[in-house]
């Protein structure tokens, strides 16, 4: 028998002398937010969370998304996208002469090969007003994590109706089994000596596109 189920065992003992039922598990949290989605309160506190996490925000209409794109990647010479990516805004990325990589096509590009471009453009699930945090599951615009982790700068073009109110909201959006990144603000730390570096887990720069 290996140490592993050793320990697991004991636990197990442990555990099976207990027959005290469990305590009820309380649910008068808030589930759902006071503002609908998209709505213009929840709208203002997601900007001001993103903008205190040191974020560029900026709420557009549908039609000026394409400049936009360009204008906020103006300082960008190469972008990663995903594969499924909706066109329109990949073209938008590839204004003013940038350099295009689709992650995907025909392989997965390496940590090192992420590391030589500039910027990722992706889309979202859904954004949480309450924390001002983003939420990206690997679905359509959005690729694997790798490709928002790697990059520099990270472009999110959000749409007005994915942004709630509370999480509670945002969690029931969500599928649990699929993966995860849930992002507020640039990347950052003040592990050591209490001072902020950023860039150290992700992107250092986030600027997100809010479409009303």
């Amino acid at each position: 028998m290996s140490s592993r189920e050793t320990v697991l065992g004991r636990i197990r003992s442990a555990l099976a002398a207990d027959t005290t039922p469990p305590p009820p598990i309380p649910r008068d949290y808030i589930r759902v937010g006071d503002h609908p989605p998209g709505s213009p309160p929840v709208l203002e506190l997601m900007i001001d969370r993103l903008v205190d996490y040191k974020a560029h925000v900026r709420e557009i209409t549908p039609d000026q998304l394409a400049d936009a794109i360009d204008t906020a990647l103006a300082d960008q010479r190469s972008v990663v996208l995903a594969p499924d990516l909706d066109p329109a805004i990949a073209a938008a990325a590839a204004r003013s002469g940038r350099t295009l990589t689709t992650d995907g096509t025909p392989t997965v590009l390496t940590p090192a090969e992420l590391d030589r471009i500039d910027a990722v453009v992706t889309t979202a699930t859904v954004a949480i007003a309450l924390s001002g945090t983003i939420t990206l599951d690997g679905g359509p615009g959005q690729g694997r994590r790798a490709i928002t982790l790697v990059p520099d700068f990270h472009l999110v073009v959000l749409h007005a109706e994915q942004i709630v109110h509370t999480v509670p909201e945002a969690i029931a959006r969500l599928d649990p089994v699929r993966p995860l990144t849930m992002i507020a603000g640039p990347s950052a730390t003040s592990d050591i000596e209490l001072e902020r570096v950023e860039g150290v887990h992700g992107p250092r720069t986030l600027s997100v596109l809010i479409v009303r």
